[in-house]
């Protein structure tokens, strides 16, 4: 059965409400530069700094990639 174009608009749109709380757990001392660009993109600098982000697929997918180096939890607003 084939999507319609609203229902595949609908499952990748993630609510507005769900927020990700990101905390760094680990140094970046010796991981790869994309790594490091991509904590300093998420906001993160220091080891057990926490942030807010809203949560999306590139979020996610920054996550994903540092994944070995903080922790998540979803939180509701």
């Amino acid at each position: 059965m084939a999507q319609t174009s609203s229902d595949a608009t609908a499952q990748s749109t993630p609510t507005s409400d769900t927020k990700l709380v990101v905390t760094q757990v680990r140094s970046t001392i010796g991981v790869k530069a994309n790594q490091r660009a991509t904590l300093k993109s998420l906001g993160l600098r220091k080891i057990r700094q926490t942030v807010e982000r809203d949560d999306t697929p590139q979020i996610r997918g920054m996550i994903h990639t540092v994944r070995h180096l903080v922790t998540v939890e979803e939180v509701g607003s």
